[in-house]
This record gives C-alpha cells, sequence and structure tokens, in this order.
C-alpha cells in the first residue's frame, strides 16, 4: 500500500451522499456486493462484485480517481489511475 499517490484528494474525505447504499441502486431498485465512497464527491457506489458496478463506472464517467471501501471495519483506499491501494 503506498501512501505517495498523487491523487488522493487533499484534506477530510466528501461525506456520503447517499449513506444508506449505491446511490443508482437505490434509485433504479438494483442491489449491491459492496460499497465503495469517491473521495472527491462522497458519491456511494456499487463493487466490481456487484451487478451493476457503479463505483467503477463513476470514475469511468467523472474521472474522481480516488474510492475508499464504504462497509463498517475497512479504511483501505484505492486508486483507479494507478490502479493500486493508496
Amino acid at each position: 500500500m503506498s501512501d505517495e499517490c498523487e491523487h488522493v484528494p487533499a484534506g477530510e474525505p466528501a461525506l456520503a451522499r447517499t449513506p444508506d447504499g449505491c446511490e443508482e441502486c437505490l434509485a433504479g431498485g438494483g442491489r449491491w456486493v459492496h460499497l465503495r465512497l469517491c473521495l472527491a464527491c462522497g458519491h456511494v457506489g456499487c463493487c466490481d462484485d456487484s451487478p451493476g458496478r457503479h463505483a467503477g463506472g463513476h470514475f469511468a464517467e467523472v474521472g474522481h480517481p480516488v474510492i475508499r471501501s464504504f462497509e463498517p471495519g475497512e479504511e483501505w483506499r484505492w486508486c483507479f489511475v494507478d490502479q493500486q491501494m493508496v
């Protein structure tokens, strides 16, 4: 794990826009396996093991590079640009 990623936003991470689950799945009646939080804007999306894969879709659409797990007890972060844990 590297703390040297230039894509990690400075300061406090954004607050979750939809703390109850994946933004797109909640809106469309979908389901998720695990949740991810965009550190740039607070988008909550589902992981790549979920049918919608909305966390990765959010990166592809808006380019916010770093997410963290939005699961209780998990603190890891992932950079889509560098394809590594940060």
